[in-house]
């Protein structure tokens, strides 16, 4: 029993902390295997780019100097290629900490935050923490049932989270169904769009949502560097909003939440339009490559449009998961989200995906 527990926050009491991908050097270590294929996190399977590489290299000399606490070079880099204004932009330490200052801005204990059943496990956890009331939504075929959340908004409401794509299911919503929703919010909920993968969406289908904004000034799109650009391990992410929300959060921001290093290696991210072309090309192999392995089992899978696709397996997912382990294979049961027969699998390079659909045979089969 925690000795501290009735002195923390109510909300905090009850939390059960986010579990990440189990690590490749852990699984390494628990079964003495010398290769393990970590398809659990939705990162992006190409190794860092040189342009990258090449901006860390350069910074490294300055790190005994704080990063700019601003950065300026960063939202002027962001600005010039996503048409917004610098004054506009929140960084944050990955997009996951924009989600929370916004929490931490604008939720109190006797607001309601409305979000989807199968939605990001980062939604309740922020909610819960600062003692608001979540009001979880049923999703429709796995995605957002918007008209159902709409019904759901009440006086109480200050926050709606939308996760577009969704994780962990990869559902996409329409864009004008999407700018609907947001359209008919009331002034007092604010709405969080959460583009982490929103490269991943096939040109043709995706929203002009940093536009949204200027016209809906209660919304607020965020955005990372973790998936498709590679940057998870620097956690580095930002958010879109109207002027007078991006002073608030910066507010509440701690200064310096973004290290020199990632700031650096971000910006040369967006120059590196070859890297981001070759991530495209092999996420969207890679998604054939499974989802047919797939058909060929017999097995359902939720149509993704993300850089992972969540499989049906028949059966109840943990066992499946942990056999696959002893194979050296990582991926990700989502019980936690209410799909207990589900894995989530990250898509990896042709030969870890391969790696992976031959450990799935094996496993179904019983060998």
């Amino acid at each position: 029993m925690n000795k501290f527990l009735e002195l923390a926050l109510a909300g905090v009491q009850q939390l059960v902390p986010y579990v990440p991908g189990k690590p490749v050097d852990e699984l390494q270590r628990e079964l003495g295997l010398s290769e393990v294929v970590k398809l659990a996190s939705n990162e992006n399977p190409l190794g860092t780019g040189d342009k990258v590489l090449a901006a860390i290299q350069a910074t490294m000399p300055e790190l005994t100097r704080y990063p700019d606490g601003s950065g300026f070079g960063l939202k002027a880099a962001l600005s010039a290629k996503l048409a917004v204004a610098p004054s506009s932009i929140t960084l944050g330490n990955g997009s996951s900490e924009i989600l929370e200052l916004v929490m931490r801005t604008f939720v109190s204990p006797e607001h309601e935050v409305v979000f989807s059943q199968h939605a990001f496990a980062l939604y309740p956890i922020l909610t819960q923490a600062v003692g608001a009331q979540a009001r979880i939504v049923p999703a429709k075929n796995y995605g957002h049932d918007l008209q159902a959340m709409l019904a759901t908004i009440s006086d109480k409401t200050r926050l709606v989270f939308i996760a577009n794509p969704n994780n962990p299911t990869g559902t996409l919503l329409a864009s004008d169904e999407l700018e609907s929703f947001i359209s008919a919010l009331p002034a007092h909920v604010l709405c969080v769009l959460d583009e982490a993968y929103y490269e991943f969406v096939a040109p043709s289908d995706r929203t002009e949502s940093l536009a949204w904004p200027q016209r809906y000034p209660n919304l607020i799109v965020t955005r990372t560097f973790s998936k498709a650009y590679g940057l998870a391990g620097l956690r580095i992410g930002y958010g879109i909003s109207s002027d007078d929300v991006a002073d608030l959060l910066n507010r509440v921001r701690q200064p310096f939440n973004s290290n020199m290093l990632a700031l650096a290696a971000a910006e040369a991210a967006l120059t590196d339009a070859d890297y981001l072309a070759k991530t495209l090309a092999v996420n969207n192999a890679g998604m054939t490559q499974l989802t047919s392995a797939f058909e060929d089992l017999g097995l359902d899978w939720i149509p993704s449009s993300g850089n992972f696709v969540s499989v049906d397996v028949k059966q109840n997912a943990l066992p499946v998961y942990e056999a696959l382990l002893l194979k050296g294979i990582i991926v990700r049961p989502v019980a936690n989200y209410e799909m207990p027969q589900h894995l989530r699998i990250s898509i990896g390079t042709e030969r870890e995906n391969q790696m992976f659909i031959t450990a799935l045979k094996q496993v179904l089969q019983g060998v």
